[in-house]
């Protein structure tokens, strides 16, 4: 049998999956009187390898729980299917909408190309520019939308910087630019829940596999991952100048040419402006809704002026203000609203059924209970200190993304970081907040995140040079993650590394 579009990866997937899966079935009995404990994970590995060989859409494999779990006596039929829409999709849905408004008026570009002219052009402030940019855009906006939008503008800027300073001296100098803007919409996108897919599945797994512990709020998690951000973005900053700043020394030059691409987008329009506000009160609203306790400070959020505030979430937020967009209307377009369904429609509906995809999953390995079975197998490296798991979990998750799609590998490893935990008597976020972030950290391969590929495809830097940078960012980010998570993060969310929290039990 030939498969003509398929590649070698993709058959072997094929094959390979459907033989793990009836291999465990048949042949495996990890606990002797529960088979759902063996069937979840003989489902789990057949979708795992399927993820990672994308023998289907990555959202088609999502949807194998929905089959699976009933005919295996894993879930009931109805509760599975339950857990692909909640208010964490609704989350990314409402976020995603008012990203695509400011896409549709070009209010992004405008925004990038203001911070490119505040910079200023000297080689180290040009790197610096892009890079904030596309940091700060990736923390509201997707990373693949962050740097497609971006690697346009960069490109036509170093075509008019080499007509000015020469094509060969800026040679190297462009590829470092490149490798700026790709990891920089990694490193703006943990900044936030909604900055990039796997942020938003911890939120949802951590939620279904302990449903008494505190809810992480958008405030919560901006608190703790925006100094990592920040610092991880200065350390990536510094490193990508060093190695690719240019070998002689330029003139000052005038940011003439950030201000002539400002000038083309004209006068900001009633429908920029509008769409600004919505954006900032969408961000203002998601900070202040919890309220932020720090220590002994205290802020209360607006969520207590309701008499239900437990029943409003960040989905509730970000639904409101993206149904806003829909009922504004247009100075400029008549008979037509600031946002309509036609660009709506390029919502990533199989990012949501991926999501789903890795939700079922985790609930499948709750219920069955193959989460804990997995802790209590790994329950040997409890004699480790707290600071050497977080480590190996960081390290190992970010060159595992290195060669499979980071959502979907974080929403296979949560569960079982969350079962581990609990075998070792640590408080669960200590194991997944840094697998979380980590999972964004790849910065090897052009196949490891879009962004990633997309500065490849710009046909200016070769897989070596981005290997090169890589692979010592790599190990740099997994020290950064472990610290900040051992350290900063055992503060903000007042873990105990003593005792487990009651909900965890």
């Amino acid at each position: 049998m030939k498969f003509p579009l398929w590649s070698i990866k993709n058959a072997i997937g094929f094959i390979l999956g459907p033989l793990a899966f009836l291999s465990i079935i048949f042949f495996t009995d990890l606990k002797p009187g529960e088979p759902a404990v063996t069937y979840t994970l003989a489902i789990g590995l057949l979708m795992a390898i399927w993820w990672i060989t994308e023998v289907i859409p990555l959202a088609v494999t999502a949807l194998i729980p929905v089959v699976l779990f009933p005919l295996f006596g894993v879930m009931n039929g109805k509760a599975v299917s339950a857990t692909y829409f909640n208010h964490v999709i609704f989350l990314f849905i409402g976020g995603f909408l008012v990203a695509l408004a400011m896409q549709k008026w070009n209010l992004h570009k405008r925004i990038a190309l203001k911070i490119l002219m505040l910079t200023g052009t000297s080689p180290a402030r040009i790197l610096l520019g892009f890079m904030l940019a596309t940091a700060f855009l990736s923390m509201w906006i997707s990373n693949t939308a962050t740097a497609m939008m971006m690697v346009p503008i960069l490109l036509s800027i170093v075509e008019k910087l080499e007509e000015h300073i020469g094509k060969k001296e800026l040679s190297k100098y462009s590829v470092g630019l490149l490798l700026g803007v790709a990891y920089s919409a990694s490193i703006g996108g943990i900044a936030t829940l909604v900055g990039t897919p796997p942020n938003l599945s911890f939120a949802r797994i951590y939620q279904i596999m302990f449903p008494a512990a505190p809810e992480i709020s958008f405030s919560d998690w901006f608190l703790f991952a925006l100094p990592i951000s920040i610092v991880f973005f200065i350390i990536v900053w510094a490193y990508l100048y060093f190695i690719f700043k240019p070998g002689t020394a330029w003139k000052q030059l005038h940011n003439v040419y950030f201000k002539d691409e400002y000038k083309a987008l004209g006068p900001a329009g009633f429908e920029e402006k509008i769409i600004l506000i919505d954006f900032l009160l969408l961000a203002l609203l998601w900070l202040t809704r919890t309220g932020i306790t720090v220590g002994n400070l205290s802020i209360p959020g607006w969520g207590r002026l309701f008499s239900n505030p437990h029943y409003l979430n960040d989905g509730t937020v970000a639904i409101g203000m993206a149904i806003l967009l829909f009922l504004i209307p247009s100075k400029t377009s008549k008979n037509k609203k600031l946002m309509d369904w036609k660009t709506a429609s390029k919502l990533p509906w199989h990012i949501v059924l991926l999501f789903g995809g890795g939700f079922a999953l985790a609930s499948g390995f709750k219920e069955s209970g193959l989460s804990l079975w997995f802790g209590e197998q790994l329950s040997g490296i409890a004699g480790l200190h707290p600071i050497l798991i977080i480590f190996i979990i960081a390290f190992g998750m970010t060159f595992l993304t290195e060669l499979t799609s980071n959502t979907a590998t974080t929403e296979m490893l949560l569960p079982v970081l969350a079962g581990l935990s609990v075998a070792v008597n640590i408080n669960p976020l200590l194991f997944m907040l840094p697998a979380t972030i980590s999972a964004s950290m790849a910065f090897m391969l052009p196949v490891a995140t879009p962004p990633n590929a997309i500065v490849f495809g710009s046909n200016r830097i070769t897989i070596m040079q981005m290997a090169r940078a890589g692979f010592i960012l790599n190990i740099i980010g997994a020290i950064v993650i472990t610290l900040f998570t051992y350290f900063w993060g055992s503060h903000v969310f007042n873990i105990n590394m003593v005792s487990m929290p009651v909900w965890a039990h």
